[in-house]
């Protein structure tokens, strides 16, 4: 059995994604100059840029000779890291002005930062509530609308209030494209956020859909590193397919996006769905394996439970294999929506389809979110928000099954 220490980030990229190098190393490799051109000299600002997708960006832009790098995360923990990772690794931290700030994108103190700071030339924002189990309750549900589409409004507005973000990027997801989840479907409303000509400002703006990044904050597969460290069951969803890229990858696309994508343009891997879109299961087992371990499956979470220490010493670990019935959750992913049609995106490893409004910012249903999140009193209709969301979003049909993930091992 190897040593779980002696398990690199490296090996376990190779197990999941079973490619060695990065898929998106040719555009990052052959538009190097044009790189250098979008962000040397430039001021840059980060918002969520602690995060994995956030963070592994940040990585990036610190190598392109930015005249300033201000960084924004809720999380001091996660800028303590960044700033340690950047600084200890070969050749340190060159960037002169670069600046970390445990700030909420959306509070007031964030609109007097954007007030007193000169322009920004790019901005990214990767603050997001990202997960499908933030539906699970109509609290959690009114924070990822806040979060991710009433903040996002307010934010632009600032922006354009006082010149920043000539070319803006904001970070989406898969489940933006004919969504089944409240999740889902909020950043697909985010996406109208990101294009809406009032709150341009005569700027460029791109966004990204996004594979799984493997064993990110908070996935799946990081929960799979937790769970052997901690003698626990694997779990995994029967019969769904995901797509993954490595924390590496995912900064090379919001990188190429943000610098070099089209305006207008929501940008994707281009991942071919027969040998890239992953069996949830056959993963688990390969990490298991990296491990020295082969998968017992198992159907019952209690018998899982009670069946790690035997099964340990037999080299096998239990893998709980659970229906796919909690609300949102989609067997499969997929990148393009009803309604969209791919267009050239002129780049390699990335396709591109053009931004298609849902008009969820021209009439009632951002004035009914911002009421929502706004009030502290009086009741809140869950059906009516996934009424009124899913009136204006090709695409979007709730999947309501009364289970959440938080009912999953």
């Amino acid at each position: 059995m190897i040593d779980s220490q002696a398990i690199s980030q490296s090996m376990l990229d190779q197990a999941v994604l079973q490619r060695k190098a990065s898929h998106f190393a040719p555009d990052i490799l052959s538009r190097r100059d044009a790189l250098l051109e979008a962000v040397a000299g430039r001021r840059v600002l980060v918002v969520g840029g602690g995060g994995t997708i956030g963070s592994a960006t940040t990585m990036l832009l610190a190598d392109l000779a930015p005249a300033c790098l201000h960084v924004v995360d809720q999380s001091e923990n996660y800028l303590a890291e960044l700033v340690r990772d950047l600084r200890g690794r070969p050749g340190g931290l060159a960037v002169g002005d670069f600046r970390t700030l445990p700030l909420d994108y959306g509070s007031p103190v964030m609109g007097r930062l954007l007030a007193d700071e000169k322009p920004y030339d790019l901005v990214l924002n990767f603050a997001a509530l990202k997960h499908v189990r933030s539906e699970k309750d109509v609290y959690s549900l009114l924070q990822m609308i806040d979060t991710n589409v009433v903040r996002h409004v307010r934010f632009r507005r600032w922006l354009n209030q006082s010149g920043h973000g000539r070319r803006y990027f904001a970070v989406s997801t898969d489940k933006a494209a004919n969504p089944t989840s409240l999740m889902g479907a909020s950043k697909r409303v985010m996406e109208d956020v990101v294009f809406a000509p009032d709150l341009a400002g005569g700027g460029e703006q791109t966004t990204a859909r996004f594979a799984n990044v493997a064993f990110s904050n908070g996935s799946l597969l990081q929960g799979f590193l937790v769970r052997l460290a901690k003698m626990q069951p694997l779990a995994v969803p029967r019969d769904t397919r995901r797509y993954f890229v490595s924390q590496v990858e995912s900064g090379e696309i919001c990188l190429l996006a943000a610098a070099l994508g089209r305006a207008g343009h929501v940008l994707f891997p281009r991942l071919d769905p027969v040998s890239e879109l992953q069996l949830l299961e056959e993963v688990a087992a390969r990490v298991l394996r990296l491990h020295g371990y082969e998968p017992e499956p198992f159907y019952d979470e209690s018998l899982a439970r009670e069946s790690v220490a035997a099964l340990a010493r037999e080299k096998r670990w239990p893998l709980l294999l659970t229906p796919l019935d909690t609300s949102g959750e989609k067997p499969y992913e997929e990148f393009v929506g009803q309604g969209e049609h791919l267009v050239d995106s002129g780049l390699e490893t990335l396709a591109a389809v053009k931004h298609l409004s849902t008009g969820a910012l021209d009439g009632e249903v951002i004035a009914m979110l911002e009421d929502a999140v706004g009030r502290v009193d009086g009741p809140v209709n869950k059906q009516a928000i996934v009424d009124a969301i899913q009136s204006v979003i090709p695409g979007f049909a709730h999947r309501e099954t009364g289970k959440t993930l938080d009912d999953r091992l």
